[in-house]
C-alpha cells in the first residue's frame, strides 16, 4: 500500500484522484469482506483508508471550484 499524505494528494490531477478513490474503495470492500469472514489481521487499515478517502474527496471538491 502506498502512503498517501495530503501534500501528495494535492499534487494529483483530477483523473488521478478519481483512480485513487476507486482503489481505496476496493481496499475498503476487501477489508469488510475479510472482517465478515474473520480473516482480518490488520483492523487499523479501516481507519487509515477511510481517512485517505476523506482527504481525496476533500481535495477533489476543492479542485472543482
Amino acid at each position: 500500500m502506498n502512503k498517501l499524505n495530503i501534500s501528495t494528494i494535492r499534487q494529483l490531477t483530477k483523473q488521478e484522484i478519481e483512480l485513487e478513490i476507486v482503489k481505496i474503495k476496493k481496499i475498503l470492500f476487501n477489508l469488510r469482506l475479510q472482517k465478515s469472514t474473520n480473516q482480518l489481521s490488520k483492523p487499523h487499515l479501516f481507519k487509515y483508508n477511510k481517512r485517505i478517502l476523506a482527504q481525496l474527496y476533500t481535495i477533489k471538491n476543492i479542485k472543482n471550484y
